[in-house]
Parts: structure tokens; sequence; C-alpha cells
């Protein structure tokens, strides 16, 4: 049986959207991440994707801004970030921990 996950924090729409396609940069990151990614088509084409998933991520920031939500309130933000497996997703660009020699 599956836990049940903790409900999203309260957001606006907008917060919502910056999550949203922030996360999913990260994940495309992830798959570009020449440390982690093994086939340069499929790295290519997430690298194709984030353009489009930074785009949409600049107009969910303008947005807020020209309505007025000039802060970021990053308790609340982090918390639904983690509710979204955001720890995770956000870790996989980082460049993995080295191997021991086998």
């Amino acid at each position: 049986m599956v836990p049940e996950l903790p409900p999203l924090p309260a957001l606006t729409r907008a917060e919502g959207e910056v999550i949203d396609r922030y996360l999913e940069a990260a994940d495309l990151l992830g798959k570009i991440n020449p440390a982690r990614t093994t086939q340069t088509y499929s790295a290519l084409r997430a690298a194709q994707a984030l353009v489009a998933r930074a785009t949409e991520l600049r107009a969910a920031l303008e947005l807020m801004y020209e309505r007025g939500e000039h802060e970021l309130h990053t308790r609340v933000l982090a918390e639904a970030m983690r509710v979204l497996d955001g720890e995770r997703r956000a870790g996989r660009p980082a460049i993995p921990p080295e191997q021991p020699p086998r």
C-alpha cells in the first residue's frame, strides 16, 4: 500500500506553474546531464524540450510579477516541491558521487 502524500500547501496558480515548470526543467537537465546519460539523441531531445520549459517558467514568473506577486515565499514553495518529489528531481542535474574503484 502506497503511503498518502501530504497535501500541497495553498499556492496561487502562478506559483503552481513556477514549481511545475521548474521541476520539469530539472527533470530535463537530469536527462541532459553528461555524467548520467549515455545516449546523445535522448540528451538532444531533452535539451530541445528544455527551451520550451524555460520559456514557460519565464512566463509564469512574469505573470506573478505583473500581478504584484513580487516575492517568492520560499518556505511554502519548498514544501510544495518536497511533496512533488522535488528533492530527488532537482538532484538529477548534479554530478553523481564518485564511485570507489572496483
